[in-house]
């Protein structure tokens, strides 16, 4: 199976020769350094690439010197002799032998999303042990929080500097593949969560001789914004893209923090890219993250975005917590999320306390249900609170709230994603964690987590904030560990609730997708919302629920409730009966479809 061929970094031809290519425009000389032999010269071209070709294979360890000087790794290694630091490696990308070659993916309405750590799951190969159990429990697609080669063996992946390389500390090549053509095998998509509007402090070498690969007129987070305006850096991200697609033939890409990237037109010319080269013959999808909520890119080549408002918002009408971003969902919440279930964000435009009163969003209301991608758990979401807490360890003891939360994110037309544990009810923290070797990084690192939390009360002191898990610790990993829950007394009640909701989901409501519509959606309480959608087959899917602790009773119960309707789901006994005496019970959802109108 022939694989698409990035314009940079080192390419083996079929001759014996390996070509390489560099974007090195604030270099003056750079030599290639093949297996620590003498320095090859390498033919500076008028945009800044140097490009040599020599007698070498796959297997062969290089470097780039940069003006005789520092020697460097390659920015687009496809490998690594070890880790970031160290020298790259020529790869034979046709050289592993695909058992599902004909898998073509599958429909994006198809799609519930499992999120997973890689090193925590036990790397690629651990992984495809996980699958069989995955696809019997109803989830489609599997994502992969990001792989590209980042510092050290313990990390989110977020850190990372060679976006092309996937990380040792995972597995080889070979094993990621593996993983991915086991997937397909069992009928799983695979997604991979990519960054594209940084790099990690730690092994990035650009400074040296690509300076121009970044901006100083616009800052981020991390520094200087990349530079999105040269022709190599759009080609380098965007054929990034085409090859996690084409060579390791992932499903998906997820794209990180988007909001970041200062060129945000790069993304539909990304997208189509993309797209023009997979062809008519493989479905893939692409899904971004970004905070700004701008509707239009569910229109030019992405399928969904991460809906943050979703989570916040449920999280908010679940634990009470008002802190940080939470702020922006305290007042009003139930109208809050009834414009989620109608038109998918809360911001679309209106003043944010987060951001001093700016305006943030677009309006989405005409988009597909199936553009939202809902969690109510998503690494972020736990990992970056200070203790790493989990959803089940924050919402009321008795679980009824959750369960109909469970119930309303799984059964609603938007795309659901699942966060590694969620539906076996794990109550191990995930926390922030990395492994870096420099003495100064790892103390700013440490003190920087620490002064994150500083403001809230329970971390006013740095006593309390002392208690706050040293993310270089190999101990904050070993806690992150799922495992322990897989004989928990409540991991069959959960998983069993989690396997009916997702079987429901696969054979009444995903198929019907295409084509859906919201018919809006209503409060019908503090902590209490009706929605409707009309599906692709004419049916009509009602779902009402209520998080609250106390019964919601009003007309308003009567506006959507379809006696008729068959009762999907309720996720407690005597919900739908209840429901008929125009009354909602505290912690319940209530799912009900009725049949399309006859003609």
């Amino acid at each position: 199976m022939s694989t698409f061929t990035p314009t940079y970094g080192a390419t083996a031809q079929p001759d014996g020769t390996t070509q390489f290519r560099f974007w090195a425009p604030n270099a003056t000389q750079v030599d290639v350094v093949i297996d620590d032999g003498a320095p090859a010269a390498m033919t500076r071209e008028p945009n800044g690439d140097f490009v040599a070709q020599a007698t070498c294979g796959a297997g062969a360890r290089y470097r780039f010197r940069i003006d005789g000087d520092v020697a460097v790794p390659d920015p687009a290694s496809r490998l690594q002799d070890g880790d970031v630091h160290d020298a790259s490696l020529v790869t034979a990308p046709d050289a592993f032998a695909w058992q599902h070659a004909d898998w073509r993916g599958r429909p994006f309405e198809e799609t519930v999303l499992y999120e997973l750590h890689p090193g925590l799951c036990g790397g690629f190969n651990g992984i495809a042990k996980r699958l069989p159990d995955l696809a019997a429990l109803g989830v489609t697609a599997v994502e992969l929080m990001p792989i590209a080669d980042f510092p050290g063996a313990r990390n989110w992946g977020y850190d990372g500097v060679l976006p092309y390389a996937p990380d040792t500390a995972y597995g080889t090549p070979d094993d990621l593949k593996r993983m991915i053509d086991t997937a397909h095998g069992l009928g799983l998509m695979v997604f991979l969560d990519v960054v594209y509007n940084h790099f990690g402090p730690d092994g990035n070498y650009l400074n040296a001789y690509a300076r121009d690969f970044f901006t100083e007129d616009t800052q981020t987070p991390w520094g200087p914004a990349i530079d999105f305006r040269k022709t190599p850096v759009r080609t380098f991200f965007a054929e990034n893209a085409l090859y996690w697609l084409s060579e390791y033939r992932f499903d998906g890409l997820r794209l990180d923090a988007v909001h970041a990237i200062a060129e945000p037109e790069w993304l539909p010319e990304m997208a189509a890219f993309v797209r023009s080269h997979i062809g008519e013959d493989r479905q893939v999808h692409l899904v971004l993250e970004n905070d700004d909520n701008i509707a239009s890119h569910m229109e030019n080549g992405f399928d969904a975005q991460w809906n943050d408002d979703a989570h916040h918002v449920v999280h908010h009408l679940l634990t009470g917590e008002t802190n940080a971003y939470y702020i922006d969902y305290a007042d009003a919440p139930a109208e809050k999320l009834a414009r989620v279930l109608g038109e998918g964000f809360v911001f679309q435009g209106e003043p944010s306390k987060m951001r001093k009163g700016e305006p943030r969003g677009t309006p989405s209301h005409r988009l597909r249900p199936t553009a939202f991608v809902l969690f109510l758990q998503n690494h972020d979401q736990i990992g970056n609170r200070a203790m790493g807490e989990r959803l089940i360890s924050l919402a009321p003891p008795d679980h009824e709230a959750l369960h109909a939360a469970v119930a309303m994110q799984l059964l609603c037309p938007h795309i659901p994603l699942i966060f590694m544990g969620e539906e076996r009810g794990v109550e191990t923290p995930f926390l922030y964690f990395t492994s870096h070797t420099d003495a100064e990084l790892v103390k700013a690192v440490r003190e920087g987590r620490r002064r994150e939390f500083a403001g809230l009360h329970e971390f006013e002191d740095e006593a309390a904030q002392a208690k706050i898990p040293d993310p270089n610790e190999s101990s904050t990993y070993e806690r992150s560990r799922d495992d322990d829950a897989a004989g928990a007394p409540d991991a069959s009640t959960w998983l069993d609730l989690y396997r009916h909701l997702l079987g429901l989901r696969r054979t009444r409501i995903a198929p019907h997708l295409a084509g859906a519509t919201s018919l809006g959606a209503q409060v019908l309480g503090s902590h209490a919302v009706s929605a409707r959608w009309l599906l692709g087959d004419g049916s009509t899917l009602a779902i009402f629920t209520n998080l609250g602790t106390e019964t919601v009773t009003g007309e308003k119960l009567s506006d959507d409730y379809d006696a008729e309707a068959e009762v999907l789901f309720e996720s407690r006994a005597g919900a739908d009966a209840a429901l008929r005496s125009v009354q909602l019970p505290a912690g319940t959802t209530v799912a009900l479809l009725r049949a399309p109108s006859a003609p």
